[in-house]
């Protein structure tokens, strides 16, 4: 089974149980959390996918450093994701489960990239325009890119606005390459 299906299939499960207990919102806080801890520590992942570490110690592990951070639910399902063999998968978990919460809350995760960071008006500039057209709730994560000149880029709902200059002067290049005005004698 590839990863993909994994990951829906484990975050089904959990989604279906969270709010079925009314816990949706809560373990989508929790499943944050993991997926962030997961992205920002390689050593957690490279164990996760060491098969000689046994389960017992893992569960140890995901309980040293969830404990008293997550919910019961939450930590009865990475007890049981690490029990199945499945540890590797949990950064993908948290993932599916966040877009399976979001699509049912009618939210719409969007990224905004930008040289500098942007102030609370210009973000909330953003995340009208994008809630105007899309006609849902706006999750915007912003980042910075020190090799982005100047601009922006907009990513949200499988679109992509942009407006970055180093775009805009390739746009340019192209048409200034195409020669138009050239006396084709």
């Amino acid at each position: 089974m590839n990863s993909y299906r994994i990951n829906l299939n484990y975050a089904k499960a959990l989604f279906m149980l969270a709010e079925e207990r009314g816990q949706g919102d809560r373990v989508a806080e929790d499943m944050r959390l993991v997926g962030s801890v997961c992205a920002e520590n390689h050593e957690l992942g490279v164990i996760f996918a060491n098969p000689t570490i046994p389960a017992a110690r893992k569960v140890g592990i995901v309980q040293s450093l969830f404990e008293n951070k997550v919910s019961e639910e939450t930590m009865a399902f990475l007890h049981f994701v690490v029990r199945k063999s499945r540890s590797v998968h949990m950064r993908g978990i948290s993932e599916a489960y966040l877009t399976l919460w979001r699509e049912a809350r009618g939210i719409v995760l969007s990224e905004l990239v930008t040289h500098q960071p942007v102030d609370e008006e210009a973000r909330r500039g953003v995340m009208a325009a994008v809630e105007a057209y899309t006609g849902k709730k706006v999750e915007l994560n912003d980042q910075t890119d020190s090799h982005m000149v100047g601009g922006f880029k907009l990513e949200f709902d499988h679109n992509m606005y942009d407006a970055r200059l180093r775009t805009k002067l390739r746009k340019l290049r192209m048409e200034f390459a195409k020669n138009e005005y050239e006396s084709k004698l």
